[in-house]
């Protein structure tokens, strides 16, 4: 079954380029695309993926995240947009994006981009995840949260911010996908976040690894 895909991107001929491109691909189809998230709310069938512009009219990609989750929850959302500012970025992965990827972006790492998501990997381009790593100074407690981690998940910690899917974790561990996942829901309760991208930031910013 292909991947399908929603666009959310105001400037109608890079619209035109993403279908263009994801349609090429023909494991991907694009589901929908539309100029503003009120057009992209009225659809009823939510995208494996979303492609989410920030810049948008009325409604921005950030203010849209929660909405869009909260109507297709097992979306995954990434963002694609021009900005590279501590703000947008850390603001979308707090507000659960699985994805930050710049336009500039080569093609080819675009779609790679969602098949990572989709896979349920956290796609960032290097780019972006250099300028999480140098928008925060090391902190008295920055061992804190990792004392709390198990050897076992903070190992795995460290495979999440590698980008690995889960599984490729488990082939690595040579334990099952469900154990995974099982101790990736433990790493979420006890770091508190909600998303691989939350993850990756977390320990990016409180150097956990």
């Amino acid at each position: 079954m292909a991947v399908t895909v929603g666009i959310v991107e105001d400037h109608e001929e890079f619209k035109k380029s993403l279908v263009f491109l994801v349609s090429s691909v023909t494991d991907y189809r694009v589901l929908w695309s539309n100029g503003s998230v009120e057009e992209a709310m009225l659809n009823k069938e939510g995208p494996d993926v979303l492609l989410l512009d920030i810049n948008l009219p009325r409604i921005t990609g950030l203010e849209a995240i929660q909405p869009f989750k909260n109507k297709w929850p097992d979306t995954k959302i990434v963002m694609l947009t021009i900005l590279e500012d501590e703000f947008n970025i850390m603001t979308a992965i707090k507000n659960g994006a699985d994805g930050y990827i710049l336009k500039k972006t080569n093609p080819q790492k675009i779609l790679e981009a969602v098949q990572q998501v989709f896979d349920g990997g956290a796609a960032l381009t290097p780019m972006v995840a250099k300028q999480i790593m140098s928008f925060f100074k090391p902190e008295k407690k920055e061992k804190e949260h990792v004392s709390v981690l198990t050897r076992r998940e903070q190992e795995i910690l460290s495979y999440i911010v590698s980008g690995i899917t889960n599984e490729q974790i488990a082939m690595e561990l040579f334990i099952s996908t469900q154990t995974v996942r099982n101790h990736i829901k433990n790493i979420y309760e006890k770091l508190q976040v909600h998303s691989k991208a939350q993850v990756v930031a977390k320990a990016l910013k409180e150097r956990m690894l």
